[in-house]
């Protein structure tokens, strides 16, 4: 039996595999940016509310999913869809030893997080510190990131630079010869990289806040 919790965890892993939280979801589909909030989940009276098929339909237009994958993802229950992704600090990411040349996790000093559906060994955390990313994130918060996600102009992004520093933004443009970055916090100017200075770039698919 379908039950509500399936299908806006259903709402919630899209969203994620998107890159999103659910208000992007909502906003990047033209719906209210509150429509999949978990406050819109249950009414002032304590009765479910569920979501609209034409709002569904319309987050999986935006993410270019098709109805399928959204069945999948609630049979696929969060109960029991549960993995592990390396996890390490946001400074340490920056020290040698700790990415191979793929930019995927290698070394010591990585520790492991769950996550839902886990599965690709190209994923990985990076746990922020500081409050260089204010407002966007948090000292603490942790953010998912994939080596091997297709990276799209409006994605947030983690990139290496080859002399070691970390840069996580918001993918502007990408060419041939740079990266043009913009910056979480309006008040920092943006960033271009050159590609010849790149060590690798991973798109952010999930932060815990």
């Amino acid at each position: 039996m379908l039950t509500h919790a399936q299908v806006w965890s259903a709402i919630d892993r899209l969203a994620a595999r998107a890159g999103l939280t659910a208000s992007g979801l909502a906003r990047r589909a033209g719906l209210d940016p509150t429509t999949f909030n978990k406050s819109k989940r249950i009414t002032a009276e304590g009765r479910l509310r569920w979501p609209s098929t034409e709002s569904i339909a319309k987050a999986l237009a935006a993410t270019g999913l098709p109805l399928e994958t959204f069945v999948e993802l609630i049979e696929h229950d969060s109960s029991t869809a549960t993995g592990a992704v390396p996890l390490l600090g946001f400074a340490e990411a920056g020290a040698p030893g700790h990415f191979d040349d793929n930019g995927f996790p290698a070394g010591a000093g990585w520790q492991q997080i769950a996550l839902p559906t886990a599965h690709d060994q190209r994923v990985f955390a990076l746990k922020i510190s500081g409050h260089s990313m204010m407002p966007a994130y948090r000292d603490g918060d942790v953010v998912v990131v994939s080596a091997s996600a297709p990276v799209r102009r409006g994605d947030r992004v983690v990139v290496r630079t080859k002399s070691g520093e970390v840069i996580a933004k918001e993918l502007k443009r990408k060419t041939a010869k740079a990266v043009e970055l913009k910056s979480l916090d309006d008040q920092h100017a943006e960033r271009t990289v050159i590609m010849d200075d790149v060590a690798w770039m991973a798109r952010i698919l999930w932060v815990s806040q």
